[in-house]
């Protein structure tokens, strides 16, 4: 006997209430490791998006039905007064959750035509399969289709299409196949959203015409009195400059770019100090080893990034922000040079990793691992003193990419490799793939850009990195890709390389 949608989903929900039971009762996750907490973490991502394109297909149906009469609205029967308040009740969530569904289902659901009783088409039908595919979530679906929604009709229905087709390849990751020609990992929410808008882009470039002008009248920043030791900021911002300032922030507190903001990291090649050493022993910072030797997870998990309100890493952000203004060439310089980060060390500490690093010009100390990031970022000086302190040497090596170098790279990457990541490549620190102390040149075939964060995690995260043919390829934990292929990073500036674009259907109007 065929089971009903409604008694299918009794099943499930038995089921996890007992899983449920299971945790409170502290037997359900207590005795997993990382790596099972990590592969329960993906099957309950898929279960939930699967229950939205249920509850989409649901939401389809009565919304078809609500159109009809009174006597037959679904809506009414329940004693609501419209879809969205039915949601609201049913599924005890918000009105913004509600409408989310409501949205998903007007792009997804086949409409039933009373005259004939056949079905119409999709607005959407590839992402509409998509999504009950288990592919992407409600919320995932939306972001794709919301830049598309917003050009309206001025793109054609034939390129509407093809967007459509183009939005569900690359949902699936087959618009980045690893070697053997398998789809690579589906890309975030928030990826597949900043492929649509790049689309809409090239079909939109103009985009609407503004409404409203007044903005440049109301355009103020204040910056008050200190008092309680800050001072208070007041005014409005254009749209456009709130939000660029918006894009910065979302950049910075991606998850996978998490960690302070790194004022050592400026967008040129001259903005990196050497460290000063009090040795005349030839070092090397131990950072870069071959990808493929290093370790997939600490505990089959990224490093956590430090606790930090949302407000203070806005406030971060504003002064890496800052920072990277400072380091660029159009900037006063100080000493003949950009202001420079000086961190110096012996070489005992360096090489044992004991004792402090010592931020010369501030009189603070550090920890030695300042001095090794540092120098695998930056560059090394040895100096050399006799024992009155006199410099009697001084020596650099050439593991500095220069500013050309570091223009190039940051051209090829636009943003830090590591997928998931936006932070743009000109605020990031170029790190050396294979090792300058093993042999590894200071060349753009051999550099990429990594934020902070990444760079500093690198050798315990689980991400690996390749060149091949002077291009930067990834390689992620178990979780992340299952086939741990090595795939070309997305990035929020472009098509990705490897999906093949009709350019006739994508030309822009007109």
């Amino acid at each position: 006997m065929t089971s009903s949608p409604a008694e299918v989903l009794q099943q499930v929900d038995d089921l996890l209430a007992g899983l449920c039971a299971s945790v409170e009762m502290g037997a359900g996750f207590d005795g997993v490791d990382a790596a099972g907490l990590v592969s329960a973490l993906v099957v309950a991502g898929s279960v939930r998006r699967r229950v939205d394109a249920v509850l989409t297909g649901l939401v389809g149906q009565v919304a078809d039905r609500d159109r009809r009469v009174v006597e037959e609205r679904v809506s009414a029967v329940a004693g609501c007064r419209d879809v969205t308040e039915l949601l609201r009740r049913a599924l005890r969530t918000d009105v913004g959750t509600a409408r989310g569904f409501v949205r998903a289902a007007g792009f997804t659901h086949r409409e039933v035509f009373l005259s004939s009783g056949g079905l119409g088409p999709a607005v959407f039908p590839a992402m509409a399969e998509v999504l009950r595919d288990g592919v992407v979530s409600v919320a995932g679906l939306l972001a794709a289709v919301g830049p598309v929604e917003r050009v309206g009709n001025r793109i054609s229905v034939e390129e509407r299409e093809v967007v459509d087709g183009l939005l569900a390849r690359t949902a699936r990751g087959e618009d980045l196949p690893d070697e053997r020609g398998r789809p690579g990992p589906c890309p975030s929410t928030e990826e597949l959203a900043d492929f649509s808008r790049v689309l809409m882009l090239r079909l939109d470039p103009d985009g609407a015409e503004p409404e409203d002008r007044a903005g440049e009248r109301n355009r103020a920043l204040r910056v008050g009195a200190l008092r309680d030791g800050v001072h208070p900021v007041s005014g409005g911002l254009l749209p456009e400059v709130a939000a660029q300032l918006q894009r910065l922030n979302d950049a910075l507190n991606n998850p996978a770019a998490t960690g302070s903001p790194s004022l050592a990291a400026p967008s040129s090649g001259s903005g990196h100090g050497p460290v000063g050493f009090r040795a005349d022993d030839t070092v090397s910072d131990g950072l870069g080893d071959d990808p493929d030797e290093g370790p997939d997870t600490v505990g089959g998990l990224p490093v956590p990034d430090e606790a930090r309100t949302p407000a203070q890493r806005n406030h971060d952000n504003l002064a890496m922000i800052l920072h990277a203004a400072a380091a660029s060439a159009g900037m006063p310089q100080l000493g003949g040079a950009a202001p420079t980060l000086v961190v110096s060390v012996t070489a005992e500490d360096y090489v044992n990793g004991t004792g402090r690093a010592r931020l010369e010009g501030t009189g603070w100390d550090v920890p030695v691992s300042v001095a090794r990031h540092t120098a695998c970022a930056g560059g090394i000086q040895r100096v050399l003193f006799d024992e009155r302190g006199q410099i009697v040497s001084i020596g650099t090596t050439a593991r500095i990419f220069t500013a050309v170098q570091r223009r190039a790279i940051a051209l090829r990457d636009r943003e830090c490799v590591i997928p998931g990541c936006h932070v743009p490549a000109t605020w990031c620190e170029i790190h050396h793939v294979q090792e300058h102390a093993t042999g590894g040149p200071t060349h753009t075939s051999n550099g990429v850009a990594l934020c902070w964060h990444h760079h500093r995690t690198l050798d315990v995260s689980g991400w690996q990195i390749r060149m091949r043919h002077g291009v930067p390829e990834i390689r992620g934990p178990h979780w992340w890709d299952p086939y741990r292929g090595w795939h070309r990073p997305r990035t929020r500036h472009g098509t990705p390389r490897n999906i093949r674009t009709p350019t006739h259907a994508l030309a822009p109007p007109g």
